[in-house]
């Protein structure tokens, strides 16, 4: 029964893509937390891992921590990269554009067209470093932008030149040149000095670059651009620990903690534990749980050493 609901509830279509494969699934019920499917490729003699990454649509650090055995650069030819392309929901409306800054990855639950599935998107995306950190909060996107123009403020501007850098201009025009690429949504947070944009450096997507601002790879921008309503909610959180149930299964997907947040994880393992107990003490998990559940604690205790991004089963039954 678990299987055929999987198969299901796993269907992908994919669009037409020069490169990464961006996809759309079905939409799962709302007592069912996951989505997506675990796959597997074979890397080529002059492939890199970020090659493989943009190639599947999955963020720098994403592959990384997915595949710690396969060398980042130069990866074995014919060796087995994992695509860790399956994910449980943040823990938050599935509404308008959900972020979850520690796995730096964008869902997007399009408002349902009348007699067709609802469907949910998502892409990896690029946060701000840790001196320029992306806000957390819900925001709204105010305006859309083709081809835009790009005014550097005053605070990136003293920042380069104090990094020794060349200095920017008052105004970039649109162009290869440009670093919002050809599309950028304005967000409503931050007097709206925030974006979602694109880039003409895409293998900073999956990783902490920008200055506050959310960045997609060229081709994704360009997919959701036109998709995305001025108006549409923008809710970006912060979850390293994401708990979700598949039926009465309970699984995990663990992330390293953003560096400004390593005091308040300094006890992983114990801030699992807490989640996890919170998790199941919520009322909506009380219809999950069987008289003979119980947690695999050896499962857990390798995926909180693990670390990599990608959902894991622990919960099991009694014999």
């Amino acid at each position: 029964m678990v299987r055929i609901f999987l198969l299901f509830f796993t269907f992908v279509i994919h669009c037409a893509n020069t490169t990464a494969h961006a996809e759309t699934w079905v939409l799962p019920p709302e007592d069912i937390d996951i989505f997506g499917q675990i796959r597997t490729t074979q890397a080529g003699r002059t492939d890199t891992l970020l090659d493989i990454a943009r190639m599947y649509d999955i963020g720098q650090t994403e592959i990384v921590l997915a595949n710690p055995a396969v060398d980042r650069w130069m990866p074995e030819d014919g060796s087995t990269v994992i695509l860790p392309s399956r994910h449980i929901f943040p823990m938050a409306e599935r509404r308008g554009l959900v972020l979850n800054l520690p796995e730096m990855r964008l869902y997007y639950f399009p408002t349902p067209v009348k007699g067709e599935k609802p469907v949910v998107m998502t892409f990896p995306i690029g946060i701000g470093r840790m001196d320029w950190e992306t806000p957390l909060g819900i925001s709204r996107i105010t305006e859309k932008k083709k081809d835009p123009t790009w005014t550097p403020p005053e605070s990136i501007k003293k920042d380069r030149i104090a990094n020794g850098e060349p200095p920017l201009p008052n105004v970039v025009p649109p162009g290869p040149d440009n670093p919002l690429g050809r599309y950028a949504m304005r967000l409503s947070i931050g007097s709206g000095s925030y974006l979602i944009h694109g880039t003409v450096k895409p293998y900073g997507v999956g990783m902490r670059v920008s200055s506050g601002c959310i960045r997609l790879y060229p081709e994704d921008i360009e997919h959701l651009f036109d998709k995305v309503p001025v108006g549409t909610q923008v809710n970006i959180v912060n979850q390293p620990i994401k708990l979700g149930w598949l039926l009465n299964q309970l699984y995990i997907e663990l992330h390293p903690p953003l560096e400004e947040d390593e005091a308040k994880y300094s006890d992983y393992q114990q801030s699992v534990f807490d989640a996890i107990n919170e998790f199941l003490a919520d009322k909506r998990s009380q219809k999950n749980l069987s008289s003979n559940f119980e947690i695999d604690h050896e499962t857990l205790k390798q995926a909180i050493r693990e670390k990599k991004g990608i959902p894991v089963l622990i919960s099991r039954t009694q014999a």
